[in-house]
């Protein structure tokens, strides 16, 4: 189970930070990441982090202005997301898989948590 939390509203140029934590009895990724859609488009992958490696993958819509990162103490993993802007307005879901795919495919991942709205006003 994921849960994520930290959306909310915030204006452009602003910051915020997404946590998102799995729990359950067996917690082994391969990668744990980030997907966000806005209502009646598909969902678009954000970023992800490859659990053995830490490698980290950005969509090129937010490279350079989101880092995802984890705890290696913890089952968790963040998106600090800055200089936001409105077309980052989305419900962000959290991601985990075992198995192996691409990285920006919804379809690879197994879990998804439930969605945390973030609202960027202008």
């Amino acid at each position: 189970q994921l849960q994520a939390s930290g959306g909310g509203l915030v204006q452009a140029g602003g910051s915020l930070r997404l946590d998102c934590t799995a729990s359950g009895r067996t917690f082994s990724p391969t990668v744990m990441g980030w997907f966000r859609q806005v209502l009646g488009k598909e969902r678009e992958f954000v970023a992800a982090i490859q659990w053995s490696s830490s490698f980290t993958y950005y969509a090129d819509s937010v490279k350079g202005r989101f880092a995802i990162s984890r705890d290696n103490a913890k089952t968790t993993i963040y998106l600090q997301m800055n200089s936001l802007k409105p077309e980052d307005t989305a419900v962000y879901y959290c991601v985990y898989r075992t198995g192996y795919g691409s990285y920006y495919r919804s379809s690879s991942y197994d879990v998804w948590g439930q969605g945390t709205l973030v609202t960027v006003s202008s």
